[in-house]
């Protein structure tokens, strides 16, 4: 079960719950309904407390392929888990609607729980039982076959490379041994999706190229899966497509490729500045081969074709001002790059949309 998002106090106002047609906008997927294993629509999340009314997830409109790995990045209360409980039906929407497979949210939650499979970011295996028991007693729960379970418990237990701690107890394992046992888990019986809610957080580089590397062999089995993160590495390294989510809204949908050229092109330029000076910012941005230059929390970022190159000439600019650089770095662009241009927010800088300014009206 997913963690309580921090608006579980709050009265869930989905009683007047709306449902409509699915539709396709920016970001949506052209073709036949067959080729979307996940179709949204408008789907919208509304809390009503005492003193304000918070909109979690607001008019959310997507298609996920069959198959693909699609990604949910926003920072800690964009509104990505409130969005996975809707689509794992542990929370009604107020408005809005979605079809998993064949399935319509509100009507069909208990097939729809029949073709899911969730690994949420708070672990809920249980640390006394040995990691047979433990997926034994899940394989149960979800109806698979006991005729067929040893078997798949074992096909299990190779895929993480536990077979030799089948019944080792699961409390002496490590953070990141705990976390492929629990993926595995969610895929005992097979799902259709399978929804991976931050699988990676608080584990080490290792653990997590470890469980960067299950997700792919589990993508292979035709399963499709949707990865909520704040790791932009691990988006760029597993998804198909990634979704941008600010304060309760879709803020961007494509491939990684398509989102990068959202930025000016080139490399990144940044360098470290004691103060602005506007001289310094006119002489930078009349040089034909720089494309932009702002100015960020103390920092000058600069984007030029081949940055390498430019760079002698950036820094003949502060020297004739006689204004001092403190560091200096190049790079090329990052997803996270892409992020704070549309939001102007890097993911750790991200508050819970109860401190954050209200941004309805606005489009995606």
């Amino acid at each position: 079960m997913l963690p309580e998002t921090p608006h579980d106090n709050m009265v869930d106002s989905s009683e007047e719950q709306v449902l409509l047609p699915v539709r396709h906008l920016p970001g949506s997927l052209s073709g036949e309904p067959a080729d979307y294993i996940i179709r949204i629509s408008q789907l919208t999340k509304v809390f009503a407390g005492k003193t304000k009314t918070i909109r979690a997830v607001e008019d959310v409109t997507f298609d996920v392929r069959r198959g693909e790995i699609f990604g949910l990045l926003g920072p800690n209360g964009a509104g990505k888990s409130t969005l996975i409980r809707m689509l794992t039906t542990l929370l009604k929407p107020t408005s809005g609607t979605a079809f998993l497979n064949e399935y319509e949210l509100q009507r069909d939650p208990e097939k729809i729980r029949m073709i899911i499979g969730v690994c949420s970011q708070n672990s809920t295996l249980d640390l006394e039982l040995s990691a047979y028991d433990n997926l034994e007693f899940y394989g149960a729960l979800v109806n698979v076959d006991a005729r067929a379970l040893d078997a798949r418990i074992r096909e299990l237990l190779a895929m993480t490379g536990l077979s030799d701690l089948a019944h080792a107890r699961v409390g002496t394992f490590s953070g990141g041994m705990r976390r492929k046992l629990e993926i595995v888990r969610a895929f005992i019986h097979r799902p259709l999706i399978l929804f991976l809610d931050e699988p990676t957080i608080g584990l080490d580089p290792e653990a997590r190229r470890e469980v960067w590397q299950q997700i792919a062999r589990l993508n292979k089995e035709d399963t499709t899966i949707i990865l909520t993160t704040h790791y932009m590495d691990e988006a760029e390294r597993l998804c198909d497509r990634i979704a941008f989510v600010d304060r309760g809204r879709l803020v961007a949908l494509d491939t990684l490729e398509n989102l990068k050229r959202m930025l000016p092109e080139g490399d990144l330029i940044e360098i470290g500045i004691d103060e602005v000076d506007d001289h310094v910012l006119a002489a930078l941005r009349q040089n034909a081969q720089v494309n932009s230059v702002t100015v960020k929390e103390g920092r000058l970022v600069i984007t030029a074709m081949n940055g390498s190159r430019v760079l002698p000439g950036i820094v003949a600019v502060f020297e004739a001002s006689s204004r001092l650089m403190t560091s200096i770095s190049i790079r090329s662009p990052s997803l996270e790059d892409v992020f704070i241009h549309l939001t102007g927010t890097g993911l750790d800088d991200g508050k819970s949309p109860e401190t954050k300014p209200s941004r309805r009206g606005q489009s995606p």
